[in-house]
């Protein structure tokens, strides 16, 4: 029976190799190529984990991966909103060269012929899609996957029996079908499970499981805790900010959130709960993959879409340029090397365009030239390139009155952030070893003019690989009026 798996498993894989551009070829008729579960999380900031030190929110799940696998301390996100970070983690771009977040056409061709599902379907992998999708594809997802599944929002929907299911779970339950799906073992596949927890439910601002419904297998978790208020939300660090974020959508939902202590310790523990709940299912997952016999080839990755303020300097959201927004947690567990390379924890600057090199060099298949991203997969061996990055460019750049459009870089020791479209355009300037806080800019400030020169030319070389100066899309026309033909 092995041997007949093993079998088509290799003749699947050459018919594909045969297909494919020889570009895309490398190591596809391999026989060993792992599976893939790919796992993001919506709304999720790098420090709300067990494993990244967090003194009361409990995820067992992922903290055994990271245990038995590699915890990223470094990672962001290009763009801290879910369509953008979303249309970037498909291609390996940055928003300003994929061109997507809410309002803008949708992710063209020729980059969606390059996303990680394409590639690795092309390359004979089986390809399914599981829960919060959130970007417009060219070509459609029909191209990209072989089983999709598609739904929105933490919520409670009604199954057959009239019973209801949190999308959570019912994650949980698709993503076991999907395992479950190919008896032969003849394609290894990549399933990506994009779960839309822990995001709020921004139309229903009732605290606690009205804004933030959890999965009812951890109802009364946290209950006996009393949760510390955010670190940096003394009314003096939201005083500090300029006009337009003091009005910006990060103020304005911080009064559906968080703006009364009853208020904080209500709606903190619903979404501690909804982590806990989405660490629960993963639990699912992995025992599935175990029961299947697929738990010793199966590379499993973890990660957010955006970081989360949750009332730190007086803001809610994400979307601007402090470390809270653009952080995410990375836990990469493969379980292929032995014991003792793994278990770590790797500190290089890794992004969410390096999920796709990722992914397809876990699969073997040749990384397009054009991706932003690198693959992890040197330092998951403990074998950091020489040539490493150091810092990276990040934006904002959707057309909203209420979130300031933005452009920057985050390097190791410095963080420039310039808010172009603000008349005049607004710079900060943090230093992270003088004020790891970011509680001060020092964009003003002359003893900090050669750094703050340095960072924005630092900015502007970065933008030109990227893209180049924003423009602003011209309006649309407005239809002339008439009869209905």
């Amino acid at each position: 029976m092995t041997s007949r798996r093993n079998f088509l498993r290799v003749a699947a894989a050459g018919a594909a190799a045969m297909a494919m551009p020889t570009a895309t070829r490398a190591k596809a008729d391999s026989d060993d190529r792992p599976n893939i579960v790919f796992i993001l999380v919506d709304d999720q900031r790098n420090d709300t984990l067990g494993c990244a030190g967090h003194p009361i929110l409990k995820t067992p799940v992922v903290d055994s991966l990271a245990a038995k696998g590699v915890r990223f301390s470094n990672m962001f996100v290009t763009t801290s909103i879910c369509a953008a970070s979303r249309a970037s983690i498909f291609t390996g771009l940055h928003e300003r060269t994929h061109g997507y977040t809410f309002g803008k056409p949708a992710v063209s061709k020729a980059h969606t012929d390059a996303s990680y599902p394409v590639l690795l379907r092309k390359a004979g992998y089986r390809t399914g899609f599981i829960g919060k999708f959130g970007v417009n594809m060219s070509g459609g997802r029909a191209k990209m996957f072989d089983s999709f599944e598609g739904f929105y929002g933490p919520r409670f929907i009604k199954q057959p029996d009239g019973s209801k299911r949190h999308t959570a779970e019912i994650c949980g339950d698709k993503a076991v079908k999907f395992i479950r799906a190919d008896k032969t073992g003849s394609k290894p596949f990549c399933l990506s499970i994009s779960f839309p927890s822990v995001h709020a439910v921004d139309g229903n601002k009732k605290p606690g499981d009205g804004h933030y419904p959890w999965p009812k297998a951890v109802d009364g978790m946290y209950d006996d805790v009393k949760i510390p208020p955010p670190r940096l939300s003394k009314p003096e660090v939201f005083d500090s900010q300029p006009a337009f974020l003091k009005k910006s959508f990060n103020r304005a939902r911080w009064f559906w959130r968080w703006d009364t202590p009853e208020k904080y310790q209500t709606n903190i523990r619903a979404y501690y709960r909804m982590i806990s709940g989405v660490d629960r299912v993963i639990g699912r997952v992995v025992d599935e993959l175990k029961t299947q016999g697929l738990d010793k080839n199966t590379v499993i990755i973890y990660t957010g879409d955006n970081g989360y303020y949750m009332g730190q300097r007086g803001f809610a959201g994400k979307w601007s340029h402090y470390e809270e927004s653009l952080r995410v947690p990375l836990v990469i567990y493969d379980p292929r090397p032995e014991a003792s390379k793994r278990g770590k924890v790797d500190h290089a600057v890794s992004l969410n365009i390096d999920l796709p090199a990722t992914m397809l060099a876990l699969a073997g298949v040749n990384v397009p030239k054009h991706y932003g991203g690198k693959s992890l997969v040197p330092l998951l061996k403990d074998k950091r390139p020489s040539d490493w990055r150091t810092d990276f460019f990040c934006e904002h750049l959707m057309e909203n009155a209420g979130i300031p459009k933005w452009e920057g870089v985050r390097g190791p020791r410095y963080v420039y952030a310039r808010y172009f479209a603000e008349k005049p355009c607004y710079e900060f300037l943090h230093d992270l070893k003088a004020d790891p806080d970011q509680l001060k800019n020092f964009a003003k400030d002359p003893k900090y003019a050669d750094t703050l020169k340095k960072m924005q030319t630092r900015c502007n070389e970065l933008r030109e690989t990227h893209g180049g100066e924003y423009k602003r899309p011209a309006p649309r026309p407005r239809k002339k009026p008439g009869r209905n033909k």
